[in-house]
């Protein structure tokens, strides 16, 4: 017998791949947080298979997600980017990047890491939702809007509350797996 999964996922291997091994599951590595965020800055109007089918592009382009170099990057990296066919060529979102590799940085010598600071807002606990069907799931919450609004005034560009809500269900901070989902006791 099939698996129940998420509907948003059916019928696309690489969505369920993700759903049942990644999706939900909560992340306290500032590595994984800062690729998560970033992907979902470039995810801001387009669909997310659309930036999953493009991640390991996004990898190699961006050294592996590492905010140490992305901090730095020159002109001409930005312009080299700005060619690279396999990720979403988007002029200020590369600039945001580098913006949020700086503010990362800057959460993690505050906090100590940016685990302690983001997962602080759920008290180091996921939040457990009672999704019945995914197409019920607000795109944004009071919590996304608050964290939202905190990353901003830290400097963060493209940190908007759905964005954010997107990042909390990606890295596990909200379990939003519909109930029947087999993932949802899992995670």
């Amino acid at each position: 017998m099939e698996k129940h999964r998420c509907g948003w996922c059916k019928g696309d291997a690489l969505y369920e791949k993700y759903h049942d091994t990644e999706w939900g599951v909560p992340v306290r590595d500032d590595a994984t947080l800062f690729e998560f965020l970033i992907l979902e800055t470039f995810q801001a109007g387009l669909s997310w298979i659309t930036i999953l089918r493009k991640r390991e592009n996004f990898r190699k382009a961006f050294d592996q997600f590492d905010y140490h170099k992305i901090a730095q990057y020159s002109e001409d990296k930005i312009a080299s980017l700005l060619q690279d066919s396999g990720i979403v060529r988007n002029k200020l979102k590369i600039r945001a990047t580098i913006n949020n590799a700086q503010q990362f940085i800057k959460i993690q010598e505050a906090y100590g890491s940016f685990s302690e600071y983001i997962w602080g807002f759920v008290n180091g606990q996921p939040i457990k939702n009672k999704i019945e069907n995914y197409k019920d799931t607000p795109p944004t919450t009071p919590l996304s809007d608050l964290i939202s609004k905190d990353l901003k005034k830290r400097g963060f560009k493209f940190v908007g509350s759905t964005v954010i809500y997107a990042h909390m269900q990606a890295t596990g901070m909200v379990n939003d797996h519909e109930i029947s989902c087999f993932r949802y006791h899992e995670v």
